[in-house]
């Protein structure tokens, strides 16, 4: 690719349930968690997406877990060294509570990072402005007055980069709050907690733009990338709340310099009733069809976006390149429920 350099994210469904304790592939018969699929046969589409990829970093959203025995960094290396991948070193942050992680697999050859987070280290009585991603952020989320504390489930995944040749990048992985109304049993409390959650994901991303804002202040070539479960118009609580999470990490009330730029996120937004790209496929089983959203992000601060990068959504039905691969389009169906998002920047 020359002095071209791929960078990827992907959300990757239930990627923890296709490794053992150990980290090792279970290439097996058994059922996988995605519906009707055998392990063995997602672990063969991943790596038929994973090499047509050949990206030099991937930001791995739901990457395996790391708790007790089970290793991220061990499963997804396993994983890259199986199929043979460039991006065959693997990095966490700050684990999370649940089975999944955010990890960047990257191809050392072309890449030095480091986990390299920002902002006040962990503290019991929460912050204002900005707190390290494993610590406490104070909002009224539930405006009645009084602050409440939030955590990320996820921790923002902070890396410090550095090209081959020398140049220097941020990068913050993202898994933002779902807003799905888990466990609710009635009209009424699919409502309370889809609101509730509404308002958990629309702080995350508060948090995580003031942090932004702090690197754009700084002249920082700043990428910021992963699946924020919201977009521009996704749903009826946007107009609750006056704006997405995505509007509100890309700063599109502010200026210019203060800007992160995504097309795919712009069109979305100067297109609310009009066709939009998706970055996700789902299937509702109470309607039995497909819903397709878009909740994957690339975003790059200016002086990256003047570069004129090229943004890509690899979805099996939409894009054209893909369309030429019936294998390829036919893995992208079977490895997860997400499709990759890269970005090709020249530096």
């Amino acid at each position: 690719m020359g002095n071209t350099l791929r960078l990827a994210t992907y959300n990757v469904e239930w990627f923890n349930a296709l490794f053992d304790d150990q980290g090792r592939l279970l290439r097996d018969k058994a059922r996988s968690e995605r519906h009707d699929i055998t392990r063995g046969e997602q672990i063969a589409a991943l790596g038929a997406v994973f090499t047509a990829l050949d990206a030099d970093a991937v930001m791995v959203i739901e990457a395996p877990d790391t708790q007790g025995k089970r290793s991220t960094v061990t499963a997804l290396e396993r994983f890259a060294a199986h199929f043979n991948l460039r991006a065959r070193k693997a990095i966490i942050g700050y684990a999370s509570d649940t089975e999944q992680e955010i990890a960047l697999l990257f191809d050392p050859a072309k890449l030095g990072v480091r986990h390299d987070p920002k902002g006040n280290p962990f503290d019991k009585r929460g912050q204002m402005d900005a707190p390290r991603f494993d610590g406490i952020y104070h909002a009224d989320i539930d405006a009645d007055g009084n602050s409440d504390t939030i955590r990320f489930s996820k921790p923002p995944l902070e890396l410090a980069v550095t090209t081959t040749s020398g140049q220097t990048l941020r990068l913050i992985g993202v898994h933002a709050k779902s807003k799905a109304p888990h466990g609710a049993h009635s009209d009424a409390e699919r409502t309370r907690i889809s609101v509730e959650n509404r308002r958990k994901q629309l702080v995350e991303c508060i948090w995580l733009r003031q942090r932004v804002e702090a690197h754009l202040k700084a002249h920082e070539p700043l990428i910021v990338l992963g699946d924020f479960n919201d977009g521009p118009g996704l749903d009826e609580y946007e107009k609750l709340f006056g704006k997405s999470g995505v509007e509100v990490v890309m700063g599109t009330d502010g200026p210019p310099e203060l800007q992160l730029t995504d097309p795919n996120a712009q069109m979305a937004l100067s297109r609310p009733l009009g066709a939009t790209p998706t970055s996700a496929r789902f299937y509702l089983a109470p309607q039995k069809r497909y819903f397709e959203a878009l909740i994957d992000f690339i975003m790059v601060s200016p002086y990256l976006a003047a570069l004129n990068p090229e943004w890509r959504i690899w979805h099996p039905l939409n894009d054209p390149e893909v369309l030429k691969h019936p294998n390829l389009a036919h893995s992208l169906l079977t490895a997860s429920d997400h499709f990759p998002v890269t970005l090709d920047l020249v530096l």
